[in-house]
């Protein structure tokens, strides 16, 4: 027989597998042929293979790939917790972004038994046991394997209608769609992490569970960098920064509600300044809607239907309110404030506002997942032809804005998820998402197609940003909605008198502004560059003498609307500048006898480099340039070579 791989015409024996193919074709290494993808479905290497048959093998280097390499790694902690604790109960174990994690009921562990876990998890890996798939013919025989386990009972009766499977390997059987390693022996480096608590279900009502982390490899030198990254990102952990450099925090009287202290609202006021700029070159116009809406506009809408456990409430004159999770709606009523010709679009209408949503306490998570933040939306209105142009507009915003932060990005489009869940025609759709394929095949950008992952009103495109540690971050989105305006009947007037729908786009730039800046934190490490940092410039007063000719440097300093403090405290001169450098302060200012006879200033950077002396207008001419360039690197600081 024949199959095809990446058109490839590949001869086979009748009754060959997965496996067999792999082999014939060398895809043997740890980290290649993991499963396959057969006309769309993923399979175990150990299914047989049909004539004819188009094949994608799946490797590590995938996110479908490490997906199924972790998820089996689930199952191998499951089995050794219960080989260690017969007693606990395996609940959920889902791969992660990176690794995986299994939840636990009647398990009382310490961090410090992970060790012991880890090791017995290594024992079953050298067992090179085979995950074999069971398929049951109803929920009756599948609840009948898992009688014992009232969470795997919990799970069968939420399944809808198909095909519940498990997956066997030696003693240990589990729930599982599959598809799996055909192999242990594919598991060459594996790690336990942490632990922590997890509500079944994220729910804060019900029952606390063990959760268990690792992490799997197939080479112990990718575990190894892992390892380091993982060191390397606790440094620059957000949390940690913000609170050394008073930036910002989160108090217990307002959970996932964050606090912004003077400087880290001075990065929020530049970084917004920035923004506005931008926009107002493209000739945005800027509103500001209530926070709180009466209920009969989020049922318009559809949140109240869809999003109503997400949202915060409240009862004014016996009348029900929403706190706005989105600020959408609030647009749409500005947009029916007045009758628009098609001579004025498109319309491009942004608002930063304060969004509430309620996720669960488990899930917060500094400034990354908060309960209240800032939402930079826009939303524009526009005619059916100008969406490409459109498109094209908001991705050189999002360029100019990412390429000033030194973030590199990745772009994904979205496409019409199964047509009987999407509300809009087949042409609808079709003149939608070609106008956004349109717009990135003319911006020249590579990009990835998601096939069917795009909203059930329109296709979208994902904007991910590229950290200095190499992670990537989903900020800014491109989103085409036929929903809403057709639900608040929004209509512009056309060329020939007529009333029509305007297309409108969603889009976000920096998304969430708490998050953005939680981001810039780890990026930058909090050595922030001189634009943007709250604290750029400290002169440091050698003794009480010399504080007047710190006190007027500062203020010529801030003249230039360059933030700058004075230490002038009794404190040794290297502590003020070891001080300073804990602040992660871009230029120390030294002065003395020396600097106050010659007017100068003795300079040292952030990068401990000594400059030595120089003139004050030297110094305040290359850092006024420095600002109003928003450079990312200091002119007096040589790039370290790579």
């Amino acid at each position: 027989m024949f199959v095809f791989v990446n058109d490839e015409k590949i001869e086979l024996e009748e009754g060959s597998s997965g496996i067999d193919l792999a082999i014939k074709l060398n895809l043997t290494t740890p980290e290649k042929a993991l499963a396959m993808i057969i006309d769309g479905t993923k399979y175990d290497l150990i299914k047989k293979l049909n004539n004819n048959d188009k094949i994608q093998f799946l490797s590590f280097s995938e996110r479908d790939g490490k997906n199924i390499y972790w998820h089996t790694s689930a199952h191998v902690l499951a089995q050794a917790v219960l080989r260690l604790y017969p007693n606990a109960k395996p609940t959920i174990g889902p791969p992660i972004e990176n690794g995986f994690f299994y939840d636990f009921a009647d398990l009382e562990i310490t961090d410090q038994d992970l060790n012991k876990i880890e090791k017995e998890a290594k024992k079953i890996i050298a067992e090179n046991l085979k995950p074999i798939r069971v398929e049951f013919k109803d929920k009756t025989e599948a609840k009948l394997a898992f009688e014992k386990n009232p969470y795997k009972i919990a799970l069968i009766d939420k399944f809808e209608e198909g095909v519940i499977s498990a997956y066997k390997q030696g003693e240990f059987s589990d729930l599982c769609r599959g598809p799996h390693l055909s192999a242990f022996t594919k598991i060459k480096a594996f790690k336990l992490l942490k632990m922590s608590g997890a509500y079944w279900r994220g729910d804060s009502k019900n029952e606390m569970l063990t959760r268990i982390y690792g992490i799997s490899f197939p080479d112990k030198t990718m575990l190894k960098d892992y390892l380091t990254f993982l060191e390397e990102a606790k440094k620059r952990d957000h949390k940690k920064i913000g609170k050394e450099l008073s930036l910002y925090g989160l108090l217990g009287e307002a959970p996932g509600m964050p606090f912004f202290y003077p400087k880290g609202l001075y990065m929020w006021d530049i970084l917004l300044e920035y923004l506005r700029f931008l926009l107002t070159e493209k000739d945005y116009i800027e509103i500001k809607t209530p926070i709180m809406l009466k209920k009969e506009l989020w049922q318009r809408s559809g949140h109240w239907d869809f999003y109503r456990e997400n949202m915060y409430t409240s009862v004014v004159e016996d009348k029900e309110f929403a706190i706005k999770p989105m600020n959408c709606p609030g647009c749409m009523l500005y947009y029916k404030t007045e009758m628009h010709s098609y001579r004025k679009l498109p319309l491009k209408v942004s608002e930063i506002g304060l969004v509430h949503r309620h996720e669960a306490s488990g899930a917060l998570n500094g400034l990354f997942r908060v309960r209240a933040f800032h939402q930079d939306d826009a939303h524009i209105f526009m005619m059916p032809n100008q969406i490409k142009d459109q498109i094209i507009e908001l991705l050189s915003l999002v360029e100019t804005m990412y390429m000033t932060l030194g973030l590199s990005y990745k772009l994904e489009l979205s496409t019409r998820p199964k047509k009987e869940k999407t509300i809009g025609t087949d042409e609808e759709w079709e003149r939608a998402t070609k106008g956004l394929k349109d717009a990135l095949d003319e911006w020249g950008h590579s990009y990835v197609i998601n096939e069917g992952d795009g909203a059930f009103y329109g296709p979208k495109i994902d904007i991910h940003i590229k950290d200095s540690l190499n992670r990537y971050w989903q900020c800014a989105t491109i989103q085409l909605d036929m929903s809403l305006p057709e639900k608040f009947d929004l209509v512009y007037i056309d060329s020939d008198g007529s009333q029509k729908r305007p297309v409108m786009i969603h889009r976000t730039i920096i998304g969430s502004v708490e998050r953005f800046l939680g981001v810039l934190t780890e990026h930058f490490a909090g050595n922030f560059p001189l634009w943007l940092s709250p604290l750029p410039v400290r002169i440091i007063a050698v003794a009480d003498r010399h504080a007047d000719y710190a006190n007027e440097i500062c203020k010529k300093t801030k003249e230039l609307k360059i933030p700058c403090d004075v230490d002038s405290t009794n404190e040794s001169v290297s502590k003020k500048i070891r001080t300073a450098q804990l602040l992660k302060i871009n230029y120390m200012l030294t002065v003395g006898d020396k600097e106050v006879a010659n007017s100068t200033i003795a300079l040292r950077t952030r990068d401990n480099v000594v400059h030595g002396e120089m003139t004050l207008s030297k110094f305040l001419e290359k850092v006024s340039i420095e600002k109003i360039e928003k450079s990312l690197l200091s002119p007096f600081m040589t790039p370290k070579k790579k």
